[in-house]
């Protein structure tokens, strides 16, 4: 019943660095930076490295019906060239098995990140209702990811929503597309609105002496730092275009003796 909730954490990932959007309807902020991932070190911004997204985002306005942000219906993320991703090494949980058992049911190898949360809002009855979701990515077969959320009260809802990867013209490299269908919270209410997103996406997995890692910076930068862009449509029918520069990092995996 809840996609939209778990896709506001899409456009945060996109975001790719600390630069807020501010738009006219609807007014999004993205924060993001690259992070360590727990557990292992020498991974972080660093050239070459291993390394985690932390990302929060934030979404206001009143063009829905009751006076809440517009809800969201698609998002692309468009990723700077040299950033790799590769899942293989990790296990993964269908859309499946986290709709029949939950979190419970996935091996633990798949957990693409640990638990975040996403904060929604639906007016229902003439009373605005809000609540925060946990939400967790997990990888899945073939590729992409998907994200799972729970929210407990004062509407229990469990869902799931997929994402893919696909290659991306020039100058970036991959892009990562979801659609967003409308969700319901109750019948007769208007669909439910995403309002903030807190989440870190990033893994890695020892397997004998070899170590390996979900996500991966790039071990060159480009003059002017890496480039990334995100695209988000919403229900009333605006679309979101943001480009984001990221810094080159100071450091480099060689430096660290990281495998």
């Amino acid at each position: 019943m809840r996609r939209a909730w778990i896709c506001m954490g899409l456009l945060a990932v996109a975001a790719l660095a600390g630069a807020p959007s501010a738009l006219a309807a609807p007014i999004v902020t993205a924060t993001a930076k690259i992070v360590p991932i727990k557990g292992f070190p020498g991974t972080g911004n660093i050239l070459g490295a291993g390394a985690a997204l932390q990302v929060n985002a934030t979404a206001s306005g009143t063009e829905s019906a009751g006076g809440v942000v517009s809800q969201l219906r698609k998002v692309v993320v468009y990723l700077p060239k040299g950033i790799t991703i590769n899942s293989k090494p990790f296990a993964t949980c269908s859309v499946s098995t986290l709709e029949n058992q939950g979190p419970p049911g996935c091996p633990k190898s798949s957990i693409a990140s640990p638990p975040g949360q996403a904060g929604v809002v639906d007016p229902i009855g003439g009373e605005l209702v809000t609540e925060t979701a946990t939400l967790q990515a997990f990888f899945a077969p073939g590729g992409g990811l998907n994200f799972y959320a729970n929210a407990a009260a004062p509407i229990s809802a469990q869902i799931v929503v997929p994402g893919h990867f696909s290659p991306a013209p020039a100058p970036f490299g991959l892009m990562f597309t979801t659609d967003v269908p409308l969700v319901e919270s109750v019948p007769g209410a208007p669909p439910v609105s995403t309002t903030s997103i807190n989440l870190k996406v990033g893994a890695a997995i020892k397997k004998g002496k070899k170590t390996y890692y979900y996500g991966k910076v790039p071990s060159k930068c480009p003059k002017g730092g890496f480039v990334g862009k995100f695209e988000a449509t919403f229900q009333t029918g605006e679309t979101v275009t943001h480009t984001v520069t990221v810094p080159c990092p100071t450091r480099s995996v060689k430096k660290h003796h990281h495998r």
